[in-house]
């Protein structure tokens, strides 16, 4: 790479890393993985990104200058799953921040519980109602505060008890998948339901 064309790389990198810094930053070129793999571990860690607060991500693809045709797989598949992800709530915008990388805009999130009344692409069946009852009793009344709070907002009051119990459900499975696994996903799951009750209060 020429000294002008390095130093200008360089720069750059210096300015991403002052604008995101490493926990907002994916870079999938660092383990190689399959399209696949890249994919997954893409929409893992943007919900994860969501739960944790949300706002501007860094993601780097790579731009393919050794793939076949000069066309990164990896780009490709996650440009995809990007616009499904914006379909279902959890992006909101996608920009080009360079050939190799993308910034993105993460949905808030009281945008979760929108989402899968929206058509516009099916969503992945909810959790049977029985795996909540391997939730504590705290995490249990947290999440049936966010489902009734939730119900509010779309103006149904005073909603029949089924109503809530499938609601509960709902938005179990709506936050779910950014809550990484270990033993304090407990604690993260209650953290991640106050999150989400202060986002609908915000958006009253």
């Amino acid at each position: 790479m020429p000294p002008l064309r390095s130093g200008r790389a360089a720069l750059h990198r210096a300015f991403d890393e002052a604008r995101f810094g490493g926990d907002r930053t994916l870079n999938l070129r660092d383990r190689l993985p399959t399209v696949e793999q890249a994919v997954e571990r893409t929409e893992r860690w943007l919900r994860e990104r969501q739960v944790l607060g949300g706002g501007e991500v860094l993601l780097v693809t790579g731009r393919g200058n050794g793939s076949e045709g000069g066309v990164s797989a990896v780009r490709e598949g996650v440009l995809k799953r990007l616009a499904s992800l914006r379909r279902r709530n959890v992006v909101a915008a996608v920009h080009e921040h360079t050939p190799g990388s993308f910034v993105v805009e993460l949905a808030p999130m009281s945008a979760l519980s929108e989402a899968p009344r929206r058509k516009r692409e099916a969503m992945p069946a909810p959790p049977d109602p029985t795996m909540l009852k391997g939730l504590g009793t705290e995490t249990r009344a947290l999440l049936r505060t966010l489902a009734a709070r939730a119900l509010e907002a779309l103006g149904v009051h005073a909603p029949p008890r089924e109503f809530v119990s499938d609601e509960m459900v709902r938005q179990f499975a709506a936050l779910a998948p950014g809550v990484p696994s270990g033993p304090d996903r407990e604690a993260r799951l209650q953290a991640a339901m106050r999150r989400a009750l202060e986002a609908l209060d915000e958006g009253e």
